[in-house]
């Protein structure tokens, strides 16, 4: 055995007997106690006390040092949301009026959401107030009102000795995620913003892992391919994993594989950090219409996710900061897509339940959930023509919906036999699909038109369903309404009240002892010219594109460009 570091004054302690295998005993030993000796035998239960004791409240205090932080993000998802979904859950449940669901037991405050250029925030401003803890303009991708870049709270726990991680059904490039990892002018830089996700930039890798969809993003353009969606032939993929180390997961069997503490160990095994698994092309599936065979759900990814930061900061003085966002609340808002909505914020939901159970387990966590801003406007109840309203909506409108307007207007524009396209929707989608038994003339031959686009399909079969459910929406973009601010763990306290959006980002910088202006110097600093060239220049090839005609800018981007907010 080696000089042991607790003994620096013993050059040649004893050699150890065959029996001799406890290390308690070489220490005594090695002291010069024999064993014949009385004091030796109380020495080895002392000994083997002290270490016992020593090891326990090392432990303890490890772990007392140690903190996580779990930023979770519902995108687009206002007060009422919560109502709708808490209503519809009661309703489809036989439920009373005291059912409530998880969020409804952490609601500790409110946020305010505009930002630096407008009452009415995007994504990418609202998701920058958190991640940067300031106000920027509409569209700024980690980046202040003057453009610069600005220091994330992600980048700073990595610097600092934290393990970091992303979660999003979005692509992981899309507003949100984007805004805790890279810096772009402009959020559509979706292309940029893969390329310093991956590490290429002047802090390097900073994301620890990501699940997410938008593997398009990170794939090299081949002619047609619907499989990328980048505008060069970088293949960021193969450049991450030679250079940075990624791993890659793009298969959902194995992420719904890991759930006990052993299976997070084999995959921690055969899959080591950085770890990636970017599951679809482009934004993951609405809920109402996910396939669990193909992709894994928001919960499976966040508790994954959780799990497996968890075991790798576990003999670390440092814990880890993850960010989840269920993104699609948002686009099902802006669809005003009511079902898709009520289903993504019910899969939010029991995402929650898992991850407050989680903290719990984990006392030395914290976990904050907000959304970044409302979308759709929506209102519980809806007013339609000049006669006085019932006081009522009408969950049943929405039961027996089976899939996303999405899908059904982009399988009607899809559909191959137009001579058979009225028959299909009156015979099968209308009472089928949709539960829909009392259309209007009108409808029909709205909906039966072939040279329909599947946006229009989409907007038109939203509003059917609303109507019927007795829901408003004001808007498909964003409204300025505050939002709710949750929060479950060690020290959410100081989160109560109603608080400026930048206020959550300032509340997680002193929670994990950071310090984002020095990672601001650092992005701005002498290292900064090359990356920040290769910005600026995207940028300006970005601007020029965008004056050219939509059907152009499509080319590029195969994924649908409605401004996707």
């Amino acid at each position: 055995m080696s000089q042991s570091p607790l003994l620096p004054n013993y050059q040649n302690p004893p050699p150890l007997n065959i029996d001799d295998t406890s290390y308690a005993s070489y220490v005594i030993t090695s002291l010069g106690l024999s064993k014949a000796t009385g004091l030796y035998k109380k020495a080895v239960v002392f000994g083997l006390g002290a270490i016992a004791v020593f090891g326990v409240w090392s432990f303890a205090q490890l772990n007392q040092a140690k903190q996580n932080v779990i930023m979770i993000i519902s995108d687009g998802f206002g007060p009422a949301s919560q109502t709708l979904a808490r209503n519809y859950n009661a309703y489809v449940n036989n439920l009373g009026p005291e059912a409530l669901l998880p969020l409804d037991h952490i609601l500790v405050g409110s946020s305010r959401t505009r930002s630096s250029s407008s009452f009415v925030t995007d994504s990418a401003a609202g998701a920058t107030a958190f991640s940067c803890a300031l106000k920027s303009y509409n569209g700024a991708i980690g980046v202040n009102p003057d453009g610069i870049p600005c220091g994330t709270i992600l980048e700073a726990a990595k610097l600092r000795g934290y393990l970091t991680g992303l979660v999003a059904t979005s692509r992981l490039t899309h507003a949100t995620p984007g805004s805790f990892s890279a810096h772009v002018i402009d959020r559509d830089m979706e292309d940029e913003i893969a390329v310093q996700q991956i590490g290429n930039y002047s802090l390097g890798r900073m994301v620890d892992l990501a699940f997410a969809g938008g593997s398009c993003h990170f794939k090299p353009q081949t002619g047609e391919s619907l499989e990328s969606c980048r505008a060069d032939d970088k293949d960021l993929f193969g450049w991450g994993v030679e250079k940075m180390g990624w791993n890659l997961l793009n298969n959902v069997t194995r992420i719904q594989e890991f759930g006990s503490v052993s299976e997070v160990k084999l995959i921690l095994f055969r899959f080591r950090l950085p770890l990636m698994g970017l599951f679809t092309p482009d934004h993951m599936s609405y809920e109402i219409d996910r396939d669990p065979s193909k992709e894994p759900s928001l919960r499976e990814m966040a508790i994954k996710a959780l799990d497996i930061l968890s075991h790798a900061t576990k003999r670390t003085r440092k814990g880890f900061f993850i960010m989840i966002e269920g993104s699609r609340i948002d686009m099902a808002g802006h669809s005003n897509d009511p079902a898709a909505h009520v289903h993504e914020i019910l899969a939010y939901n029991e995402m929650i339940q898992s991850v407050i159970e989680w903290v719990d387990r984990n006392p030395n966590t914290i976990m904050i959930s907000t959304s970044d801003h409302e979308t759709g406007g929506l209102s519980v109840a809806h007013q339609l023509g000049s006669a006085y309203p019932e006081y009522a909506w009408y969950p049943k409108a929405l039961t027996p919906v089976q899939n996303s307007t999405e899908v059904l207007g982009k399988h009607f524009a899809d559909f191959s036999d137009k001579e058979a396209l009225p028959k299909f929707i009156t015979e099968t989608v209308l009472p089928e699909w949709l539960g829909i038994g009392d259309a209007s003339q009108y409808e029909i031959d709205y909906l039966t038109d072939p040279a329909r686009t599947s946006f229009e399909y989409s907007a038109f079969l939203a509003r059917m369903i609303s109507d019927r459910a007795g829901l408003g929406w004001a808007t498909t973009g964003h409204s300025a309404v505050d939002v709710n601010l949750y929060a479950h763990g060690r020290g959410f306290e100081a989160l109560r009240g109603n608080h400026e959006n930048t206020d959550i980002g300032l509340f997680m910088e002193r929670k994990l002892g950071l310090d984002l202006k020095s990672v601001t110097s650092r992005l701005t600093g002498a290292t900064a010219g090359v990356w920040w060239e290769r910005v600026m220049s995207g940028y300006e090839a970005l601007s020029g594109m965008k004056e050219k005609t939509v059907k152009g800018f499509q080319k590029v981007h195969y994924h649908q460009k409605q401004r996707d907010l």
